[in-house]
């Protein structure tokens, strides 16, 4: 923050000086009305402390000024120059007084006051300048010269506050794309570890399984000692038991952990279905532009607004579409329409490709943990769990889960349907 202020000081005092002389004499004497203090105005709107700025600016106007009468008048006297440029050091010293005064600067979320301040401030400045200007009071506090200023201030203020808030919007849109953009990132990343999560419970489970086997199967071997090498090999699967155990052990604190992030309970983990969606899309179209795929996404959500839980919604939905992508091999389309029924207790999740399609003999395969038809370029086979998951999650959550190779034009459709009360916020 100190850098940045650094530098739009730095910046001011070399572009104030410049626009300075960009100027005309309202009131044909060495009293000039410039671009310096537009200028001006705007760098101290993203100022702050701004009466520092007002003195340094002043001295270098001064200076700048001086330095051009040396270059360009054939009779040149230091102190004539200084005499006749320096209200213009008391124009800026003023103006950054009255602007600090004011606290300007903690007003931008109040414009038009700002506009008001500002020109109030731009007044006061150019009658302190024409004060040090002018022989006598009487010429200065004239309603012709105190007119002409204020309009002249009034219409730059605002020009100024104008240009200032276009540039504070586009800002703002920036920041709130950036935002959008890292929060989306998040949420897909807590959605692959809600999904690594569930298979990581499944694990524990098959873990527990083969504890308890190798445990009774070592009992049986004990029981049995009599059979030659049935002393050795019943301590070996004790053995083998105890590390099995110690996996399952670290594996709890691993779940125990992704468990305490992704809460099922927690009223933030549910969002709009419409922005779920978009989430999806926009994700799947820079993975289309990773792999080099033309693809071309639509969606429909007959109810954009109702609440469903993030991890569950993006895991099986992008996992779906993610699945599309692969399987079209060079260009395609990819469609996504969520409904739900007429009495609300279904909702379910149609998503279209028009890649080459499912096999016959495979329909039944491709859910089975391992199962692939995708091959990267160097030949190596795709892991096969996504759709497996997604078959797993579908179940688990009371729904299930169709493959249709006609509609309207796409080859291959997998059609969720889920229960309500099973992914809606409830209430």
């Amino acid at each position: 923050m100190m850098r940045e202020s650094i530098a739009i000081l730095l910046l001011m005092l070399l572009a104030v000086p410049i626009a300075g002389e960009l100027k005309f004499h309202p009131f044909q004497d060495e009293f000039r009305i410039s671009f310096g203090t537009t200028a001006f105005f705007f760098f101290l709107l993203w100022l702050r402390p701004s009466l520092l700025a007002g003195v340094l600016t002043g001295i270098i106007v001064v200076l700048f000024r001086i330095l051009l009468d040396f270059s360009y008048l054939d009779t040149f006297s230091f102190l004539q120059s200084f005499r006749m440029h320096m209200p213009a050091f008391f124009f800026y010293a003023t103006f950054a007084c009255l602007f600090s005064f004011f606290r300007v600067n903690t007003l931008h979320h109040r414009p038009l006051l700002v506009g008001i301040l500002g020109t109030v401030a731009e007044i006061a400045a150019n009658l302190v300048e024409l004060s040090f200007r002018s022989p006598s009071w009487e010429g200065v506090w004239q309603l012709s010269v105190v007119s002409q200023i204020a309009v002249i201030a009034l219409i730059r203020s605002f020009f100024v506050l104008s240009f200032f808030s276009m540039i504070q919007l586009r800002h703002a849109k920036w920041m709130e794309r950036e935002q959008r953009i890292r929060n989306e990132r998040v949420l897909m990343l807590v959605s692959n570890m809600y999904e690594e999560s569930i298979l990581l419970k499944k694990t524990l489970y098959q873990v527990e399984d083969i504890t308890r086997d190798c445990y009774e199967l070592y009992r049986e071997m004990k029981e049995q000692s009599v059979i030659a090498g049935g002393e050795k090999y019943a301590k070996k699967l004790l053995l083998i038991a105890g590390q099995v155990h110690e996996v399952k052990k670290d594996n709890q604190r691993i779940y125990a952990g992704l468990s305490k992030l992704i809460s099922d309970e927690n009223a933030r983990d549910y969002m709009p279905l419409g922005e779920l969606v978009s989430i999806v899309v926009r994700a799947q179209e820079k993975y289309a532009r990773l792999l080099g795929k033309p693809i071309h996404f639509t969606s429909n959500v007959a109810n954009p607004y109702v609440s469903c839980h993030i991890y569950t919604t993006l895991s099986l939905v992008n996992n779906l579409v993610a699945n599309s992508v692969e399987a079209i091999e060079e260009r395609g389309m990819v469609s996504i329409v969520v409904t739900m029924n007429e009495t609300e207790e279904w909702i379910r999740f149609c998503i279209a490709d028009d890649g080459p399609g499912i096999a016959v003999q495979d329909v039944e395969l491709v859910f089975l943990p391992g199962f692939t038809t995708k091959y990267d370029e160097q030949g190596n086979p795709s892991t096969g769990i996504g759709l497996s998951y997604v078959k797993e999650m579908v179940m688990n959550l009371q729904g299930n889960i169709d493959i249709s190779d006609t509609s309207e034009g796409y080859n291959t459709l997998f059609d969720i349907r889920l229960p309500v009360a099973s992914l809606v916020q409830k209430g």
